[in-house]
C-alpha cells in the first residue's frame, strides 16, 4: 500500500502542520513516510502546500506527479492542484473558502471546516477538523495515532493548542459520520 497526499493553502492556514501531523501518525503506526513542505518566501498568507507519501514499502522519492488525496484550502491551490489528482483520488476542501464546480473532480468533498473551527472558538483547527474528516473518510490514519501524533510536538505553542486540536480532530470524524448536510457540502459519487 502506498497513498500520496497532497495538501495546499495559504501560509497560517496550518498546512504544513497538517501534513507533519499525517507524516506523525503514519510513523506511529509502523509506516514508511516522507513529509516533503514547501512554501512561499512570505509565509503568512503566502503560499503553502506539502506532500506526504505513507507507505507499507521503502520510499524512493517524496516527490510525485499524481496524488491519491488532495486537501485544499484555497481556489488558487484548487485550481493549481487539481489536475494532479488520480481520477479516483479523494478531493477535500474548505467550502467555507472555496466554491467548488463539482464538474472538476467526482468524488469532490466540500467541509465547512472554516465555519465548524469559528464556532469550536478558533478558526486556526480548521485544519484539524479537515484531519479528522480526511482520516474518517480514507481510512488511512487511526484517531488514537493522530492524538499521539499531536501530543508528541512539545513545543509551547502546540501545548496551548493541544486541546483545541484533539476537539477539532473529532469534529472531522463527527461530520463525516454524521454526513451532517449543513457542513458536509457536496459529494458526487460516479
Amino acid at each position: 500500500m502506498e497513498k500520496r497526499i497532497l495538501i495546499g493553502g495559504s501560509g497560517g492556514q496550518g498546512i504544513l502542520f497538517m501534513g507533519k501531523v499525517i507524516a506523525s501518525a503514519a510513523m506511529l503506526d509502523g509506516k514508511n513516510v516522507t513529509w516533503f513542505p514547501s512554501y512561499g518566501a512570505e509565509m503568512r498568507c503566502g503560499t503553502a502546500n506539502c506532500a506526504v507519501v505513507i507507505s507499507d514499502e521503502p520510499i524512493g522519492s517524496p516527490v510525485f506527479s499524481s496524488a491519491d488525496i488532495l486537501v485544499v484550502f484555497t481556489e488558487a491551490s484548487l485550481q493549481k492542484f487539481t489536475p494532479r489528482l488520480n481520477k479516483d483520488g479523494y478531493l477535500l476542501y474548505d467550502s467555507s473558502l472555496i466554491t467548488h464546480d463539482s464538474s472538476i473532480h467526482n468524488g469532490a468533498i466540500g467541509i465547512n471546516v472554516t465555519a465548524l473551527a469559528r464556532e469550536l472558538g478558533n478558526t486556526k483547527a480548521a485544519n484539524m477538523i479537515m484531519l479528522g474528516a480526511a482520516a474518517a473518510i480514507t481510512g488511512l490514519l487511526a484517531k488514537e495515532d493522530l492524538f499521539s501524533a499531536i501530543e508528541s510536538d512539545m513545543s509551547e505553542c502546540m501545548l496551548k493548542a493541544l486541546s483545541i486540536n484533539k476537539r477539532a480532530i473529532l469534529k472531522g470524524y463527527e461530520i463525516v459520520e454524521n454526513q451532517e448536510n449543513s457542513y458536509f457540502r457536496h459529494r458526487v459519487c460516479t
